[in-house]
């Protein structure tokens, strides 16, 4: 049976952001059951999620509140339409979101995962300016942050700026204005994060002075470009770019899909610098791991943009199937409360600080070029001479070999190219944090030498 899942896997799936050639030759790892941070494959072997299942699990695997609120949500609806009625779970849950997101986003549109709650709020914020009429319906681009990523969805491309990802389908998008980010360590200034976050200011001051009539938004994510390979914003970088927003007149989009929900220390990583973006985008973490589901919110400003007589058509023509679904809403409602109930963050601050001192050891290995943390988030930049920066070269798949030699040790984790990525769940307690780290250490030492 167990052999028969992986000849069947090998026949019938194919998987994303996988070279399926090479997946070919391996031996695929069958997840069958998961408890708390810890996942058990087909041959019985369990591993540390260390990558809280591609970063959404939050409170761990079969949370106890979240399996109730899951079944007594079940015992009555599984999903019914928002459109034309509405739903009492899809009701709660926006209540809760805005009671706890930056005040004045007061308006939640449901959609489905990242990808479309960021098509979400691009469609807004271009419909909102075509709406005002006059000279505003020019502004019809937004900047494409370098490194940056929002989803595979086309419009999300459009706006991501990572050249492995996004180039080959160029000809398929709506064209966007590029505007700098930062790399702190790989920029010219030397790895200086303060004149790294000041130039890069200076530029993108630029390119909305040279735009600012055609400019829409800026899509940007608040202090970390995570699949940019875990960059971390010079200190103050997220509020500056928000003031440049609101100088030039500019919609600000904030994309917290892979930040929210307690990834950086709190809620919600635009709290850290007291910044209160027009739209806010949040998928991933919103039910704790169990159930797709998405949410932009906006202000009241951008709604009432879209208030008018039925005849002036000025509906916002979009909408999701399962948007609002009920069991997915359930699971985020009981995500929240174990926020609001067990002290999730308060208790996550001493591992915050245990994670930076796992990670001091890393910066003693020859082949670490850069170690960058965030809250919860962190990552280890592999290179071939630390000296020089030199990458090592695109096939070699340092990273890869890494994480996939981290598996005979009971760690499941998956890499940026060459940058390893530590999210595990939230709950992971102290002592397995120290055993995921201690094992990474010694994979990165034992595959680079």
């Amino acid at each position: 049976m167990k052999r028969g899942l992986e000849k069947k896997d090998l026949r019938c799936l194919w998987h994303p952001f996988t070279q399926m050639r090479d997946w070919e030759q391996e031996r695929p790892v069958v997840i069958r059951s998961a408890r708390g941070c810890m996942l058990e494959d087909t041959e019985g072997r369990r591993y540390i999620d260390g990558v809280a299942s591609l970063w959404v699990n939050v409170h761990g695997h079969r949370r106890p509140e979240i399996d109730r609120a899951i079944r007594a949500q079940l015992g009555r609806v599984a999903h019914s339409t928002l459109l034309g009625v509405s739903s009492e779970s899809a009701i709660k849950l926006a209540g809760a979101l805005i009671r706890i997101a930056p005040p004045g986003l007061t308006r939640v549109f449901y959609s489905d995962d990242g990808s479309t709650a960021v098509e979400v709020a691009l469609k807004m914020a271009f419909q909102y300016w075509r709406q005002k009429g006059g000279r505003y319906r020019r502004r019809t681009k937004f900047i494409r942050l370098l490194n940056a990523y929002h989803g595979d969805t086309l419009g999300a491309v459009s706006v991501g700026g990572i050249e492995l990802f996004h180039t080959l389908y160029r000809p398929l998008l709506f064209p966007a204005i590029d505007g700098p980010s930062f790399y702190c360590y790989r920029c010219e200034f030397g790895g200086d994060p303060g004149r790294c976050g000041r130039e890069c200011l200076a530029a993108l001051d630029l390119v909305m002075r040279r735009h600012r009539d055609e400019l829409a938004a800026l899509i940007v994510e608040p202090l970390v470009q995570v699949a940019g390979g875990m960059l971390v914003a010079p200190p103050g970088h997220l509020k500056a770019v928000a003031a440049l927003c609101r100088r030039h007149g500019i919609l600000m989009i904030a994309d917290e899909v892979a930040v929210g929900f307690g990834r950086t220390g709190r809620i919600f990583a635009c709290e850290h610098e007291g910044v209160t973006p027009d739209l806010l985008v949040l998928a991933k973490g919103i039910t704790g791991g169990y159930l797709p589901l998405a949410a932009t919110l906006a202000t009241e400003k951008i709604y009432r943009g879209f208030l008018a007589p039925f005849g002036a058509k000025r509906t916002f023509f979009h909408g999701h199937s399962y948007s609002g679904n009920a069991l997915a809403c359930a699971a985020a409602l009981a995500s929240l409360n174990i926020f609001r109930d067990t002290g999730v963050l308060e208790r996550l601050q001493p591992k915050i600080r245990l994670l930076a001192r796992l990670l001091r050891p890393f910066r003693d290995l020859p082949h670490v070029g850069d170690v960058r943390q965030c809250g919860f988030m962190a990552g280890i930049e592999l290179v071939k001479s630390k000296r020089s920066k030199a990458p090592y070269p695109y096939a070699a798949r340092i990273g890869h070999r890494v994480c996939m030699r981290a598996r005979r040790y009971g760690l499941m984790i998956r890499p940026l190219g060459d940058v390893l990525v530590i999210m595990p769940p939230l709950a992971i307690p102290a002592t397995m944090l120290r055993r995921m780290l201690g094992i990474m250490h010694r994979c990165v030492r034992e595959e680079t030498g």
